[in-house]
């Protein structure tokens, strides 16, 4: 048995010889009560060093996450749906807590499809919780900081306008740009009240109803691949005219 002690969530390991002696442990332990604490007993996960390959599996963003709700319990939510690849509630870095989004992967697409479809709306803990398809970032092409696709942190993207501004610019797709491929795009991080786009430009702007959301969109759309085109994505500001210049909007250098 392999303990740890040093997270504010202490947990161990326990390994059997036998398979179907783990399953019968996990059975009977998961939920009972030691030491006065309920535990939570379920298969370890396969060793970081060891992980396999998911890139090419289906992935689906989960959002309006409660603050509780751990990797496991969106794993045990989405598990009817098909064999999981992988999932993980994602969290900040510096406080190790959730930022109240997540992503699980599955092998096949027709099973992913039906969670999104299904689970969209569900309650999961104390929210009723969003399902869309994932942004996936691209490889990192070797001259990335050439396209300025540099990962962005919540953190300071949320700091470099003011509370009030919720409106995000995203350009750079020089074909096939629609409302509705960025509705698609963007939907995932929030409720969205107006969309702009500029075709013949290649940019649009997308409002959000609270700035929470058009950070979460910027740190996760930016140096993306939307219709083969890696986009730039930072605040707008907040006017009356959305169709003037881009040259009048905050970019991240």
């Amino acid at each position: 048995m392999i303990t740890e002690h040093t997270s504010n969530d202490p947990y161990c390991f326990v390994e059997f010889f036998e398979h179907r002696d783990a399953a019968a442990a996990l059975a009977a332990m998961n939920g009972r009560k030691i030491l006065g604490k309920e535990v939570k007993v379920n298969w370890a996960t396969t060793p970081s060093s060891q992980k396999k390959d998911t890139s090419n599996h289906f992935h689906v963003f989960v959002g309006d996450l409660s603050p509780e709700i751990t990797t496991e319990d969106v794993k045990a939510a989405f598990a009817p749906f098909g064999k999981i690849s992988d999932a993980r509630v994602v969290k900040d870095m510096a406080t190790g807590k959730s930022k109240g989004y997540g992503f699980v992967s599955f092998y096949n697409k027709l099973d992913a499809e039906n969670a999104i479809i299904n689970m969209g709306g569900q309650w999961l803990g104390g929210r009723q919780i969003r399902t869309n398809w994932a942004t996936r970032k691209p490889p990192a092409p070797k001259s990335s900081q050439d396209n300025g696709s540099k990962q962005l942190r919540f953190d300071d993207v949320v700091t470099q306008s003011s509370p009030q501004n919720c409106t995000v610019y995203c350009g750079g797709i020089q074909s096939g740009l629609s409302e509705h491929l960025m509705r698609q795009t963007f939907s995932p991080f929030g409720q969205i009240m107006e969309i702009r786009v500029f075709p013949e430009k290649g940019y649009s702007f997308i409002r959000f109803s609270s700035h929470e959301s058009a950070a979460h969109a910027i740190v996760s759309v930016n140096g993306t691949a939307i219709e083969g085109h890696i986009v730039k994505c930072f605040w707008g500001k907040e006017s009356p005219d959305m169709a003037k210049s881009p040259q009048q909007f905050n970019n991240f250098k």
